[in-house]
């Protein structure tokens, strides 16, 4: 199995195969446009020469100048040249007369030169040349020449000077396609377009790899992660998750280790816990005999709240998929079976996130009945432990309790008010530290351990717990993550 790399050593690979595509591409470009640089410039030079040559009736290399037959010259005449032999047809027909004076002695010379380009693509733009008459008509022919290896569509050249008979000039290895270079400027785009395309999958690849690590731990107690982690990527990341799995194996020692250390406790206090209510009993006094059993029973629950803590804290729970408002219709059903003053409160409708179609209400929204299954993956003795607490506080503190459930695409609301008691929404947050207890508790139950278990649960499911003023009281608010 292969080393992975680190990123910096992958960070000079993609720098350097970036820096090596960038010279090559560059070197492979100027080096097309000077070949073709170079044909350009040769086919004006060997225009310029067949100029002369058409004027001299001489020869040059490369270019050669044919007779035409009596048939084709007759059509030459005749300006019908798509006729003449060996012609492309359909044909794009382009016309040139070149005039230029030339000093024989005293006398000048007018000589006239008639071409005629003959091709299978396109009629040659001839007011690109740019011609003057202050310029030399072998210059025009070599612009000519030039032009025509420019759209590289190997024309038929014809031309004649004064009155002479129209030759057939064959110029294709100088200006025709095969004289071309190749340009290797397009497959080198698309080289580099592929190799670039690669390097940038390749580098989004490996940063995923950390955003994938990312999710997968934000949502381990939502959905009940593994014990440890094995994923692919840089050596950093491999170091990263080595050093996540070493420390959740610790914290699992440690919560476990608290757990046994409690449970030992409990056990351990149990036996003389009984040995206490026993002796208690043999006392005459009541007073002193009620106040020890007490005294036994605070211990003795006191204990129990911190393991109930523990067992909260150590997470072991697996989620499941449930309707959360068949199980908040069962707690308070439990409730109401008791007598407790404990009542649900239905919502009728909620919005979650939907994309806009023809019959959604509003973009983004659409309604969804509460009277539905709301499903969702959560911990259901650890959530109705939380959902427990609530109730007992606002029933304890408030004298009744009202339960609410809402949800959305994202979320879930447990809200839970009471009728109105001491404790104001301002400072309830005070109270989710352990063994912290609100106003006029010295009179009621409890050790300060409820609200901090239902905090401990909400951050397990990837929400909060929230308080506010309600209208008839004090409202908790437990908001979960909805995982489906």
């Amino acid at each position: 199995m292969l080393r992975p790399f680190s990123l910096r050593t992958l960070s000079f690979v993609w720098v350097g195969l970036a820096l090596t595509i960038g010279l090559v591409a560059s070197y492979v470009w100027v080096n097309s446009n000077r070949m073709w640089d170079r044909h350009l410039a040769n086919a004006y030079v060997a225009g310029i020469e067949t100029y002369y040559a058409l004027l001299t009736q001489s020869e040059i290399q490369g270019v050669n100048l044919t007779p035409l037959t009596p048939t084709d010259l007759a059509h030459a005449y005749q300006r019908n040249f798509n006729a003449i032999s060996q012609v492309p047809k359909p044909g794009y027909l382009t016309l040139l007369t070149l005039k230029d004076m030339s000093q024989d002695g005293a006398l000048k010379i007018r000589s006239e030169i008639q071409i005629a380009v003959v091709s299978d693509q396109l009629t040659y733009p001839i007011s690109e040349l740019s011609l003057s008459q202050q310029e030399p008509s072998a210059y025009q022919f070599g612009a000519l020449a030039r032009l025509m290896a420019t759209y590289c569509s190997n024309p038929i050249v014809f031309g004649r000077v004064d009155q002479l008979a129209w030759v057939r000039i064959d110029g294709s290895a100088v200006w025709g396609c095969a004289a071309a270079p190749p340009d290797n400027r397009l497959w080198v785009a698309i080289a580099s377009i592929i190799v670039i395309s690669i390097t940038i999958t390749h580098i989004g690849n490996v940063t995923d790899t950390f955003g994938y690590f990312a999710r997968a731990l934000k949502s381990r107690q939502l959905v009940g992660g593994p014990d440890s982690y094995d994923t692919q990527g840089p050596k950093e990341l491999i170091e990263i998750v080595g050093a996540v799995n070493d420390y959740l194996q610790f914290e699992r020692d440690q919560l476990s280790n608290r757990a046994i250390v409690l449970s030992g406790v409990s056990h351990d206090l149990g036996t003389p816990a009984t040995r206490l209510r026993l002796r208690a009993a043999l006392i005459q006094d009541d007073d002193i005999r009620k106040k020890l059993d007490s005294d036994i029973d605070l211990m003795t629950a006191t204990i129990e709240g911190v393991l109930a803590y523990t067992r909260s804290e150590t997470n072991s729970e697996q989620p499941q998929k449930i309707d959360l408002m068949s199980l908040i219709d069962a707690i308070v059903a439990d409730y109401q079976d008791t007598g407790a003053p404990v009542t649900l409160r239905q919502t009728k409708v909620t919005e979650a996130n939907a994309s806009q179609q023809v019959f959604t209400t509003r973009k983004g929204t659409i309604p969804v009945s509460e009277a539905k299954a709301i499903l969702s993956y959560v911990r259901p003795v650890s959530l109705r432990r939380a959902v427990t607490n609530l109730i007992d506080n606002a029933v304890k503190y408030g004298r009744k309790a009202s339960v609410t459930l809402q949800a959305d695409a994202n979320h879930i609301y447990i809200l839970v008010e009471d009728a109105g008691g001491p404790n104001r929404a301002a400072e309830m947050d005070d109270y989710l530290a352990p063994f912290k207890r609100g106003s006029g508790a010295q009179s009621i139950s409890g050790f300060g351990l409820g609200l901090t278990i239902v905090a401990t649960v909400a951050g397990q499911h990837g929400g909060t717990i929230e308080f506010q003023d309600g209208g008839t009281g004090l409202l908790a608010r437990l908001v979960i993550k909805r995982v489906v």
